[in-house]
């Protein structure tokens, strides 16, 4: 059996665990397997840049924490090496560029997570980092809304014109 110190050291990792993921909008849960120490490493580095923290907790740990947090339903994912990924900040971003990451990684799986705080599965996520980002949707339904704006600007000139073209029209009549 641990010994005390072990089992509150233990106890002090989960309990750290447990605060981050309740202030985390996103966990993910990734299975790493066949990945080179350089990939992991580039992964990282992506990771940081889009302010998000990848670690390998053991998966004991990590079912206590997510316990501790009220979060159910992962516990099928947390079976073999699993790797944590958590963001305070966007939650798109990060999953956007572990679906990047796995489809250039073949071994590099999406096992779930816990989007703010709703649990989803693997598809449901990577459904949600295919989106495109806010600032391409927003140029979107900018275009859209200068596309139609324009629309109207040429048909109401066109109005103007047919208006003026009558009004040449009839006065030419009235001159002779």
């Amino acid at each position: 059996m641990a010994s005390e110190k072990i089992l509150n050291q233990k106890k002090e990792e989960v309990s750290k665990l447990a605060a981050e993921m309740k202030e985390a909008k996103i966990i993910l849960l990734t299975d790493y397997r066949g990945i080179n120490v350089t990939d992991v490493t580039n992964l990282r580095t992506d990771l940081r840049n889009v302010n998000a923290k990848y670690t390998v907790i053991k998966n004991n740990i990590t079912r206590r924490a997510l316990a501790e947090c009220g979060i159910e339903g992962l516990d099928d994912t947390l079976i073999g090496p699993t790797a944590v990924i958590m963001s305070n900040e966007d939650y798109l971003e990060p999953a956007k560029a572990i679906y990047k990451f796995s489809k250039d990684n073949d071994y590099y799986k999406i096992k779930g997570g816990v989007i703010e705080g709703k649990v989803m599965t693997a598809e449901e996520i990577i459904t949600l980092a295919k989106l495109p980002s806010r600032e391409t949707l927003l140029s979107m339904l900018a275009g859209a809304l200068l596309g139609n704006i324009s629309k109207v600007a040429v048909a109401l000139d066109q109005v103007r014109i047919k208006k003026e073209a009558g009004a040449e029209s009839v006065e030419t009549p009235a001159e002779a």
